[in-house]
């Protein structure tokens, strides 16, 4: 049964789904779409054309689907899409997408998006993703599945973090990150692989110690990057993970590949 506290506005045109709750203070939007089992808290405004998946959880004071911080946007009836199963907490802001992007904000399952998050215009984020508190990503960033955006972290436009990677707290990101690559610095070093993570995955041990071998690899000092990485892709081909990385660096991106310090890749 749907229940909808008698502060909430829910302007027409709103389509809401089974068995939702949505809390005192709350605003929906004439072009939203709310999905079955979804809860809004409290004081929650969702607007513009935005899609919340099935039992999400919105905290109070995110702002959900408002236009982009682009001052190229132009008023064009973008969307911002919310899969299942997220839990989005206090102050958490998510904006819909531009002309520029695709048109298209797009959000997995199964996501957390702790205090203060922010999602730019034109994100790409898969499922089991987590930002931190105030975790903020710049437009067209694009993040992997399971990867974890520690906390007062930033991540620069046009990025892309790799599945199962990590993030550290504080880190400026302005190169793609690898899969399953760990970062952190002021302006962030690749300081290796997320060791902690691949182990909460449940990887083999041969899988992580073949990961790692590919690791020191592709970031060996001798010979190109090109070379080696052609190295690793015949050494390692049956191997799904290492392949992910290959592929990862092979593709075209408006961003370098984030480097370990030298020490760091031995």
């Amino acid at each position: 049964m749907t229940t909808i506290h008698p502060t909430a506005v829910i302007e027409n045109g709103a389509t809401i789904g089974k068995n939702v709750r949505i809390g005192p203070f709350s605003v929906v939007g004439r072009q939203v779409q709310i999905g079955d089992g979804v809860e809004l808290l409290s004081n929650i405004v969702v607007t513009g054309n935005t899609t919340i998946g099935s039992n999400t959880r919105i905290f109070p004071f995110a702002s959900i689907g408002h236009q982009p911080q682009d001052q190229k946007y132009q008023g064009e009836p973008s969307k911002l899409e919310i899969g299942a199963n997220n839990v989005i907490r206090e102050h958490v802001t998510m904006n819909p997408g531009t002309e520029g992007g695709g048109m298209l904000t797009k959000i997995g399952n199964n996501c957390l998006f702790m205090v203060g998050a922010h999602v730019a215009h034109d994100c790409k984020i898969q499922d089991n993703a987590i930002l931190v508190n105030n975790a903020t990503l710049g437009g067209h960033v694009e993040i992997g599945e399971w990867a974890i955006i520690g906390g007062l972290s930033a991540i620069h436009q046009f990025v892309r973090v790799g599945k199962h990677a990590m993030v550290g707290g504080m880190t400026g990101v302005e190169s793609d990150v690898i899969p399953y690559g760990t970062v952190i610095g002021n302006r962030a070093r690749l300081q290796g692989l997320n060791i902690v993570g691949l182990r909460r995955r449940n990887f083999s041990r041969e899988m992580v110690h073949d990961i790692r071998k590919a690791y020191r690899l592709i970031f060996a000092e001798e010979g190109t990057m090109s070379e080696r990485i052609e190295d690793v892709a015949q050494d390692f081909a049956t191997n799904e993970a290492v392949m992910e990385i290959v592929d990862f660096i092979s593709t075209d991106s408006s961003r370098s590949i984030c480097q370990p310090h030298m020490d760091d890749a031995a």
